[in-house]
């Protein structure tokens, strides 16, 4: 599998040789930044073979060496970025005190510590879930304010009317009030083949497939503006992420993304300083998706 960024290599930092670790860690790609600290806490990350813990802690970007899991992090790392086919009954977390199945046993945690998942999907909820060392572009990707498309197939219950549909197009009334307009498609379940349709065969019961294209991020969007329609979601599945689709990854898999899909991500939700350097994670992300 081919790993790939659009950004170059980072130069050492114009602030001088001596650099805050967990901002060292973030700007070599290895973990945003608050996913960097979580890092240090835990007693993951050594400097000069010495495991360091203590915030604040600096290090001397030219001769220092940091491992994070005994891997060397060098400045001019590039960030990674993964998509994941979420299979049903996995937790979008990177860890589970009641020891559930979770997404962190599907993904190269190994080699790459700081990665962590853009966004939520529920636990029955399959498809697209993007994963990422890069915090501040998957923060822009959350932010509420940048509107980035997430098409979803639900298969609800029932025979679901273009009355329905167009009502969830125009906007429907939940209680943290009116959602956005969405983009609504009702599809053909004989031709139509995705999770949400495989569970349609099995239900044996009237029901509907149905495509949402949604460009905010509620918990739990899809499945209450469908219930508040009178159709509630029996499966849910995620085909794509903004610009991103999973492209043949088999349930339980992934993948990583290549040149143009990077590319397409930054250009999807750009920064003031974009173009003249490489976003790597300084702040922590927001978990504004949850569906």
């Amino acid at each position: 599998m081919h790993q790939a960024s659009p950004c170059p290599d980072a130069a050492l930092p114009s602030e001088g040789p001596t650099m805050r670790l967990q901002r060292y860690l973030a700007r070599a790609g290895a973990a945003s930044r608050r996913r960097s600290e979580d890092l240090m806490t835990a007693g993951r990350v050594t400097v000069n073979g010495e495991v360091v813990t203590e915030l604040g802690t600096k290090v001397d970007v030219r001769h220092d060496e940091v491992c994070v899991d005994g891997l060397l992090v060098k400045l001019g790392g590039r960030p990674v970025f993964l998509v994941l086919n979420k299979p049903t009954g996995c937790l979008t977390t990177m860890d589970d005190p009641q020891g559930r199945p979770t997404v962190r046993e599907l993904v190269p945690c190994a080699a790459h510590p700081g990665l962590f998942a853009v966004g939520r999907l529920d636990c029955d909820t399959t498809g697209l879930l993007l994963f990422t060392t890069d915090g501040e572009l998957a923060h822009r990707l959350l932010h509420p304010t940048r509107h980035v498309p997430k098409r979803y197939v639900a298969l609800v219950d029932g025979l679901l009317e273009e009355k329905d549909a167009q009502a969830l197009r125009t906007g429907v009334l939940l209680d943290d009030g009116m959602t956005r307009p969405a983009a609504v498609e009702l599809l053909d379940r004989s031709r139509h083949a995705t999770a949400a349709h495989g569970a349609a065969a099995v239900s044996g019961q009237d029901a509907t497939l149905v495509a949402l294209t949604l460009t905010e991020g509620r918990k739990r969007q899809v499945k209450r503006m469908c219930a508040a329609v009178g159709h509630p979601v029996l499966a849910l599945h995620r085909e794509r992420f903004g610009p991103l689709e999973l492209r043949g990854v088999a349930p339980g898999a992934w993948r990583y993304l290549d040149d143009d899909e990077v590319a397409a991500l930054y250009a999807a939700v750009p920064s003031v300083a974009q173009g003249a350097r490489c976003a790597t994670g300084e702040q922590g992300v927001s978990s504004l998706e949850h569906l």
